[in-house]
């Protein structure tokens, strides 16, 4: 029965394959929120029966189509096309014809967009609660607030209704929602996933985010939305490879004693030392830092540019119409009337010299890990204090995307009160698989229930191991994933690994000849780049199988790695370079491709 189903994506495509169709899951979809009753979980939800047609317009089963009759809802700051987009704001509201890029991926996989959710006015704030829709419930506990700006995005999945959602994130809001409903929030890379057709809220820091019930279905849905669009020119060329086992004696950097904050929740205070202590035990080195530059920056986001780039988006509608925005959200964003450009100037240099101050924590470990929340606020409490308790919520988010860094906010095991526990694991850009595959890890291993259901966390698929008998081998060119030569790792059973970077010893050419185009690395402390590779496990018995097929200048040699490390890997003979192109200011052979692409 339906009714009994979780509505993961591996119980709904064991339904599907059972002869359940997606008309039935629509059905069950209503069934859910007739019984939640909770009519601020959506701006706009589609029409029944508009939307069983559209289910049954799917066909039969498309193993091809990864999220074939998957349910999802997204965001209303986030277009979908012949359906208004509000942003919080009904003056603002507007009709677009197109789905967003990222929606449109989603559909093209065969996903069914049932409705767009409630959030913060212009996605500020962290609360859920500054909407004239009125306000989303939290799954869990409807006295706790239910977190933003993405509040309706959390909640529905939160209560079981959709398999995933689409947030925004640009100070959290991808992330506490997360953490206050119960599930999983996935913070991509900046430039992943593509805002063509998402309505700002700062430009330059903002990121569509997912909510899932587990780690599987957020990384599913990214895989298929993580994109180069040219169109938007923020896009970045990330790969999204499949996730694997973690890499063993992870550094995993935390705050001091001195430096982390809870303000006074010793439950929370117990449970982050509880996961902590978790990790550990796995085998990650745990390494604590005097966590203040990273606090000093998240400071910075509601101060001076930043609050400007807001004030860009909705500066007509104060200016005309200053009633139609939320009050709180008014105060906020019209602070920068009072800014100059003088201003702004002033904030990026000290975010430089606070990114340099933060470099010591970044350099020292391969990941952080900090609650995704200090604490729980009530709905009373932001009745009483609608900005304190919000900027306390940003603590350990605010500071992420002003560093470009990923990160994915996991459940862990309730707190000894019942409310749901959560940490984020954050790293450097582009290593968006590397934290979910060590939040994967963790989750298998947690005792806890799916979001607000009954449901228990399911068993994930075996995660590929890393077999005695295999070696490590760093690609930087065409073997990397989703490119033209990868199938000669992937033939010989070749396991993804992780994203590194090179120490900042090398020079990277695009080489020119026939075939495949080919990057070439060559130690060059003149040129001292650091460029980004992927770490391949190769079976050891099909290396000289695959060396075989390597074509001079390229050799196999060994590569020194940021992090201080070594891997045997593609290196290139000095000879080689003569005539080809010096691309070693992109860092990257995908951002060069990308650069091709868009100059043809």
């Amino acid at each position: 029965m339906l009714d009994q189903l979780p509505f993961d994506r591996a119980s709904l495509r064991k339904a599907y394959a059972g002869g359940t169709r997606p008309a039935d899951v629509v059905d069950e979809i209503f069934a859910r929120l007739d019984a939640v009753n909770d009519p601020g979980i959506f701006i706009h939800l589609c029409d029944r029966d508009r939307l069983k047609d559209e289910a049954e317009a799917l066909g039969n089963c498309d193993p091809d189509l990864p999220l074939w009759g998957i349910p999802f809802a997204v965001k209303d700051n986030i277009d979908v096309g012949g359906i208004e987009t509000t942003a919080g704001c009904p003056a603002y509201a507007y009709t677009p014809h197109e789905d967003a890029f990222v929606v449109a991926r989603l559909r093209a996989a065969g996903a069914l967009m049932i409705g767009k959710t409630n959030l913060d006015q212009f996605a500020t704030g962290l609360v859920g609660v500054r909407t004239p829709y009125g306000a989303p419930l939290n799954s869990i506990d409807p006295a706790i607030v239910p977190g933003g700006s993405s509040g309706g995005s959390g909640v529905v999945v939160g209560h079981g209704i959709a398999t995933f959602a689409l947030g925004t994130d640009t100070a959290g809001s991808g992330r506490v929602p997360a953490a206050l409903n119960n599930i999983v929030g996935l913070k991509p890379t900046l430039g992943a996933l593509s805002a063509i057709g998402v309505v700002p809220a700062c430009r330059t820091l903002d990121t569509v985010s997912i909510f899932a019930l587990t780690v599987d279905d957020a990384y599913a849905a990214f895989q298929v939305a993580c994109a180069y669009d040219e169109a938007d020119s923020y896009s970045k060329p990330i790969v999204a490879p499949d996730l694997s086992a973690p890499a063993p004696n992870l550094r995993i950097a935390i705050p001091d004693d001195a430096s982390i904050e809870f303000f006074g929740d010793d439950v929370q205070q117990a449970a982050f030392a509880r996961d902590v202590e978790r990790l550990a035990q796995d085998g990650a080195t745990i390494q604590r830092f005097d966590f203040e530059p990273l606090f000093a920056i998240a400071r910075m986001l509601y101060q001076g540019a930043w609050v400007a780039e807001r004030y860009t988006v909705i500066e007509n509608l104060l200016n005309e119409t200053p009633d139609a925005v939320h009050p709180v959200t008014r105060g906020i964003i019209g602070a920068a009337e009072g800014m100059t450009a003088a201003d702004a100037f002033r904030g990026f240099y000290q975010l430089s010299d606070l990114k340099r101050a933060a470099q010591p924590i970044l350099d020292g470990c391969d990941m952080l890990c900090v609650p995704t929340i200090p604490t729980f606020y009530s709905v009373a409490d932001l009745e009483a204090d609608p900005v304190t308790p919000n900027n306390n919520f940003g603590t350990y988010t605010n500071f992420v995307n002003l560093l470009d860094m990923c990160g994915i906010a996991v459940p862990t095991e309730a707190r000894s009160d019942g409310r749901p526990g959560s940490i984020t694991l954050l790293a450097a850009a582009g290593r968006d698989a590397d934290v979910a595959s060590l939040a994967r890890s963790f989750e298998r291993d947690t005792t806890r229930n799916l979001g607000a259901t009954k449901h228990p966390v399911p068993q994930p698929q075996d995660l590929p191991a890393v077999a005695a008998d295999t070696m490590e081998i760093a690609v930087c060119g065409a073997h990397m994933s989703g490119l033209p030569l990868n199938w000669q790792l992937t033939d010989r059973g070749a396991t993804f690994l992780r994203t590194v970077k090179t120490a900042a010893v090398y020079g990277f050419y695009a080489l020119s000849g026939d075939g495949p185009a080919r990057p070439g690395l060559v130690r060059d402390t003149d040129v001292g780049a650091a460029i980004d590779l992927e770490i391949w496990a190769l079976p050891e018995h099909e290396f000289g199988s695959f060396m075989a097929g390597i074509p001079s200048p390229l050799g196999i040699g060994t590569i020194e790695l940021s992090d201080g490390g070594t891997v045997k890997g593609f290196l290139c003979e000095a000879s080689g370079t003569e005539g080809a192109q010096d691309i070693s200011q992109l860092g990257d052979w995908r951002t060069y491709l990308a650069k091709i692409e868009a100059a043809a």
